[in-house]
């Protein structure tokens, strides 16, 4: 996740406590109405953990009483979530002069954000937003922070027109797979840090309004970024690259959540997000039991199309395939000098048209740390489809109702199997073990060992580099052999030798990033330059 993201949501969320328009009166108005609200668990509400790691929340009612009965059920894990996001602003933003430079920026562009929110998840999120502590009021009420917080993952791409995510997602039937039913699988590359990742959570919704569904989420969210509802209609965010608006509107996952909560087929998705304005570029993959076949809705703050194939495979990562986007600069250019064209490569070679595919193939495609023709290219690497690095994976089977969630860490733990037909009819949440996917192998073997390894010594390597610091040579040794594949590595190596005015190691390491699979065009470009800026110097 980059600095970008973090000082785009500190800068929305201390621009909360300047006040945005109307809002004022509508908390008094949901305040009101959430006291007078009777909210009291019932035995079908529950909170729990699977055997594997992950939470599980089932929850049934009106706006307010999901809103309350989620924030009783997780407050300490909704504070906890706060924090973390919160220490890493801290952490990356320490200055709050340069902090308050941005705020009165802010308030304008906010002026309207809130008005773009449905009222029943306003309702909602404010009754959630009432479980928070009040460490971080000086930024903003309880209310406004929650509310913009949805708006992170938008806030990113408005701000400084950031490639967050880099998601990839495959969906299969007709001649792909073996029953011909519908199949989806798909990796959310979302990274905040690890301790954001640990408090995932498995959620099961009955609204009073809307079908039932199943969300991938995290403590302190309405919004949807993975789900399924009890229609077999699926629903997974993939970012896009953005212009950048002029104010804020309808974040996407409260898009992705009016979708899943109140349509039953692919028509009906498509309805409803034509009603919605959204200031960032998002595709939603849809999939439909109902239609056995999956489409791809593409939206921006200009432009609106829908992209669907006819051959029973659907590919989408992070940029736009519609007809409306061909000739879309933005669009083109992301294509050019990203990582999304060479992931969306690597899943047609995954899945030629020669066979068919199960749960078991999908899983082992969302798990490939390899490049194009199983290259190695280095753990971490952004052009693999898996980045080591996801919030979660998760597999759909919509006719069958069957939804398969990653445990931690990232993808390679078990993935926990879930019937909607018994979930929101038995007494007890959990998990049908018989299916459950195993663990990775991966997590058990030396190179994920040298992987944790690696991470930890490249922090403290960033570390030294951004305090102009000295690390040992044993260490640096260590960290060259921890990830010796990756671009990124010899990177590092090629700026901190760059820093002590070792020029030519620095040198030496920036030649060897260049033989290595780089992530993107842009960052190719940007190694070039600073190799001949050293050159000049020797």
């Amino acid at each position: 996740m980059t600095k970008g993201w973090f000082l785009g949501l500190l800068v929305i969320l201390c621009s909360s406590c300047l006040g945005i328009k109307g809002l004022k009166n509508e908390s008094q108005l949901y305040e009101k109405e959430w006291r007078n609200t009777a909210t009291i668990l019932q035995p079908t509400d529950v909170l729990n953990k699977s055997v594997n790691g992950n939470w599980q929340l089932r929850i049934k009612g009106n706006p307010y009483e999901l809103g309350t009965k989620k924030g009783m059920l997780t407050e300490k894990l909704y504070q906890q979530q706060e924090e973390i996001f919160f220490d890493k602003v801290a952490h990356f933003v320490p200055n709050p002069s340069k902090q308050k430079k941005l705020l009165s920026f802010l308030k304008w562009y906010n002026r309207s954000i809130l008005t773009y929110v449905p009222k029943p998840y306003k309702q909602e999120i404010f009754a959630l937003s009432q479980f928070t502590n009040e460490t971080y009021d000086f930024l903003g009420t309880k209310f406004e922070r929650n509310l913009l917080l949805h708006s992170a993952h938008d806030i990113g791409h408005a701000m400084q027109d950031l490639m967050l995510v880099g998601c990839s997602s495959i969906a299969l039937w007709d001649d792909f797979t073996e029953d011909g039913e519908l199949l989806i699988g798909r990796n959310f590359d979302f990274y905040v840090n690890d301790a954001f990742a640990e408090n995932k959570i498995v959620e099961f919704i009955q609204p009073k309004i809307g079908y039932n569904y199943a969300s991938v989420t995290w403590p302190g969210m309405v919004g949807v970024v993975s789900g399924m509802n009890e229609k077999g209609l699926t629903i997974t965010l993939n970012a896009g690259r953005s212009s950048i608006p002029l104010r804020g509107k309808t974040p996407v996952s409260i898009v992705a959540r009016s979708i899943l909560q109140h349509a039953a087929n692919l028509s009906e998705a498509v309805a409803l997000a034509q009603q919605f304005e959204v200031f960032v570029a998002e595709s939603f993959l849809i999939g439909s039991a109902a239609d056995n076949k999956a489409i791809v809705i593409e939206m921006s703050p200009n432009k609106f199309d829908v992209y669907e194939q006819h051959n029973g495979k659907l590919i989408c990562t992070n940029h736009f395939q519609s007809a409306t986007y061909q000739s879309d600069v933005r669009n083109q250019e992301h294509i050019a000098t990203s990582h999304s064209q060479y992931r969306f490569q690597k899943l047609e070679e995954t899945f030629p048209a020669s066979q068919t595919y199960q749960v078991a193939d999908v899983l082992r495609v969302l798990r490939d740390v390899s490049g194009l023709q199983e290259a190695t290219i280095g753990l971490g690497n952004e052009k693999a489809l898996n980045q080591l690095m996801a919030h979660h994976a998760v597999i759909f089977q919509p006719q069958k109702l069957i939804m398969y969630v990653s445990n931690n860490p990232y993808q390679l733990g078990a993935f926990d199997a879930y019937d909607l037909k018994k979930v929101f009819t038995a007494n007890e949440l959990k998990p049908e073990k018989v299916l459950e996917l195993p663990a990775d192998n991966f997590l058990f073997s030396d190179q994920f060992k040298k992987y944790k390894e690696f991470r930890q010594l490249n922090e403290q390597l960033i570390h030294a580099i951004k305090n102009e610091t000295e690390i040992s040579s044993e260490k640096l040794r260590a960290y060259e052999q921890s990830n010796p594949e990756l671009w990124l590595t010899h990177k590092y190596l090629g700026d901190y030798f760059a820093q002590q005015k070792q020029f030519s190691q620095a040198i030496h390491h920036y030649k060897l990033a260049l033989e290595k699979e780089i992530s993107s065009e842009t960052e190719k470009k940007a190694l070039h330059k600073q190799l001949k800026k050293l050159q000049k110097k020797i």
